[in-house]
């Protein structure tokens, strides 16, 4: 069965007023997204060895072996843009109460939680990803990985709360003030409520 690109929890016009207009949405999600869906069934088509495995099986199959880098490359993509839309909220940015305990036994405050994110994801040089995870000891951790890559691939925990930093994701709204996209991101449109029932259900 074909991978699919996941329709959007939300319409694509809901967010211009919190900072992220249609444009944006539309060639994020309906263009670059799906020529990553394209890239990866092309590739599943063409390799047996691929047939009938999930995505989280292609990732880890294709993750060491620098043969099968496109394909880890269009499959973590198709991942990671997955996990980015489910993060965003047009009604986002409020922490709800047992995330919020959360983050502050674990970063000590919710402002040093949001001081750490805004720096994963501003220091991610080139491509890549900032992402809050519950990691393997319980303990929420902020990490970032470059272009493909995800706490999935390197095991560095399960996925609460993910943000895109490939230029592609800001540059119409923010152009080259990647800073200001994550301030926005954090006070307006993350999805801290989906992060709370991960969190909850880990």
């Amino acid at each position: 069965m074909a991978f699919e690109l996941p329709t959007l929890p939300y319409a694509v016009n809901s967010m211009a007023d919190a900072g992220m207009c249609q444009e944006t949405l539309e060639l994020h999600h309906g263009k670059h997204h799906q020529t990553y869906v394209t890239a990866l069934n092309g590739f599943v088509e063409s390799k047996p060895e691929l047939a009938g495995k999930s995505l989280e099986e292609i990732i880890a199959h294709s993750r060491a072996d620098a043969s099968l880098t496109p394909v880890f490359n269009n499959a973590g993509q198709h991942w990671n843009h997955s996990q980015f839309w489910e993060s965003l909220s047009p009604k986002g940015g409020a922490i709800p109460p047992v995330l919020e305990k959360k983050l502050i036994e674990d970063f000590g405050s919710v402002d040093a939680f949001k001081t750490a994110f805004r720096q994963a994801a501003a220091t991610q040089f080139g491509s890549g990803w900032a992402w809050l995870v519950l990691d393997a000891d319980g303990k929420l951790q902020v990490t970032k990985t470059s272009n493909a890559a995800s706490p999935l691939s390197e095991g560095q925990g399960r996925t609460l709360l993910t943000l895109d930093v490939w230029e592609h994701s800001y540059y119409l709204d923010f152009r080259n003030r990647r800073p200001d996209y994550i301030t926005n991101f954090i006070e307006n449109l993350a999805n801290f409520e989906r992060a709370e029932e991960l969190l909850k259900s880990a």
